[in-house]
């Protein structure tokens, strides 16, 4: 799913189920495009467990694309988010299972965005549609369980990931490692310095404070985080071409974030042409 403006329908990709009638009529929608809209719907399965529905509606999540945050299989809880994109912004699902076999999908967008009521009710309910009970689901939440997540690359300029993460920071600077764990980076930029730190280069990339920046949209953090690409084994023929001011753009997978100093570091850095 990839919404800017919209919920990607998947009526065409998932048959409905005999319960589907159950989940469409419980949707509901709420708040505004200024406070944030709100969309919620649900399905009953007698005999389903909290953790079978965990189990399973992680791998339906991760399955397209969604990032998982966290998730308590037997506290029948889960903390989903649409993967951040350079077009979409992140927003936060919350999946929550009873042991009476109702399981609950909120979704709550950010403030200005939007998204249609019949793409949203599409979305949800076609995921809620594919839980099972019995041994399909006992199976099916033990696949769930153990799937890989979302890889899909995030590319943008380093000035917007700045932008993100600071933003992420003032919201809740905890779930940063749990969004961005193993997500691949690929950050446009120019190097501010090239150092040597133990056995690697170490890229900072020039980010300039907010009360310097040309043009400063509202909602801009008051601070930036600074963004470090540790180079990978074999590019240091690449590394000490570089120099102040230099153009590049690198591809690099999360290994650490700051909260206090403001810093991301990426490793295993490469250039991308």
């Amino acid at each position: 799913m990839r919404l800017s403006c919209l919920f990607v329908p998947i009526a065409l990709l998932a048959p409905a189920l005999a319960h589907a009638g159950t989940c469409e009529e419980s949707f509901t929608k709420g708040g505004s495009i200024l406070s944030g809209q709100k969309f919620a719907a649900s399905v009953t399965l007698p005999g389903l467990k909290p953790a079978s529905a965990i189990g399973q509606m992680r791998g339906i999540v991760v399955a397209k694309g969604y990032d998982v945050l966290a998730v308590e299989p037997e506290d029948g809880s889960m903390l989903i988010e649409q993967a951040q994109t350079g077009k979409a912004r992140a927003f936060p699902l919350t999946i929550t299972a009873t042991d009476d076999g109702n399981v609950r999908m909120e979704a709550k967008l950010r403030a200005g965005m939007s998204a249609p009521s019949e793409p949203a009710k599409a979305e949800m309910c076609g995921m809620l549609n594919q839980l099972k009970t019995g041994k399909a689901g006992t199976a099916a939440a033990s696949a769930g369980m153990t799937a890989a997540g979302n890889k899909a690359p995030l590319e943008m300029d380093a000035l917007s990931i700045s932008h993100q993460i600071s933003k992420d920071t003032q919201r809740n600077a905890a779930a940063i490692p749990l969004r961005y764990k193993d997500k691949t980076f690929i950050v446009s930029g120019t190097v501010k310095s090239i150092d040597k730190m133990d056995d690697a280069y170490v890229v900072t990339y020039d980010i300039p404070e907010p009360y310097n920046e040309a043009i400063r949209l509202p909602g801009t953090a008051p601070f930036k985080t600074d963004i470090f690409c540790r180079l990978a084994k074999g590019q240091s023929v690449f590394a000490l071409q570089l120099k102040p001011g230099k153009r590049i753009k690198l591809s690099g997978v999360y290994a650490n974030f700051n909260p206090t100093a403001h810093g991301l570091l990426l490793e295993n850095c490469r250039p991308v042409k």
